[in-house]
């Protein structure tokens, strides 16, 4: 028998059989893993096992290989401050979609892991979060090897006055140099640099959002990202 213990962030709740629910979610440790809970899919269960949860685990299975069975023990709900935020809610919504969507199963990703649970417990909670969601994407871009280079400018190597980021290549140009083909050119949010004092939310969703279906959703055999995460970009964008 293999067994062994987590932390993680729920992220979708499917029932199974009778009263039994089979759970994905984002673990510190083991990445993003499912399993059958017992009992997970019954009226007392269903209150605590909802996405955004914070789960004490543990994984039990005969082979690697098997789905295996979950005990979980709720250690942080979300639901208040998720349910009085609708955009909040969609948020959460998009992490959980995108998350089933690109990340490997039962490959761990701690970075990331620990950025996801501080977004999560922004959510409805600290004003800023539109900002860490974005910010939450980009990361996601990265660990994902989509990451972008923001550093200097792919035509002069200068590191000052950027402004612009190729859709191609994620490589940020100067705004002199990028002015003859700005028409082409991707805005670089401020955001991105830890600059200006109100964060362009929007136009940093509109990067990401280009790389994830440009460069992600293709590397996954997917047309395009979830369309949660649409819902979330009408909401705030």
């Amino acid at each position: 028998m293999i067994r062994w213990r987590d932390e993680g962030l729920l992220l979708s709740v499917r029932r199974h059989g009778e009263g039994a629910a089979i759970l994905e979610v984002f673990t510190e440790g083991h990445g993003r893993h499912a399993g059958v809970a017992p009992g997970g899919g019954s009226r007392r269960q269903a209150p605590l096992l909802q996405p955004g949860a914070q789960l004490s685990l543990e994984w039990s299975a005969r082979l690697e290989a098997h789905i295996g069975s979950w005990r979980a023990e709720p250690l942080r709900s979300r639901a208040a401050a998720l349910m009085g935020d609708r955009a909040a809610l969609a948020a959460m919504g998009s992490v959980a979609a995108l998350s089933l969507a690109f990340l490997p199963e039962r490959a761990p990703h701690p970075a990331l892991y620990a950025r996801t649970v501080a977004l999560a417990d922004a959510l409805g909670e600290d004003p800023d979060w539109p900002a860490l969601y974005a910010l939450w994407e980009l990361a996601l871009l990265s660990e994902l090897g989509f990451g972008l280079d923001l550093s200097v400018c792919a035509a002069t190597g200068a590191t000052e006055d950027l402004a612009w980021i190729s859709p191609k290549s994620g490589r940020a140009v100067s705004r002199e140099a990028g002015g003859p083909w700005a028409d082409r050119l991707l805005p670089l949010p401020r955001l991105f640099l830890g600059e200006g004092e109100a964060p362009d939310v929007a136009a940093a969703l509109r990067v990401t959002g280009h790389f994830l279906d440009a460069r992600a959703a293709p590397a996954f055999g997917l047309e395009r990202t979830p369309e949660a995460r649409e819902r979330l970009v009408r909401l705030i964008g």
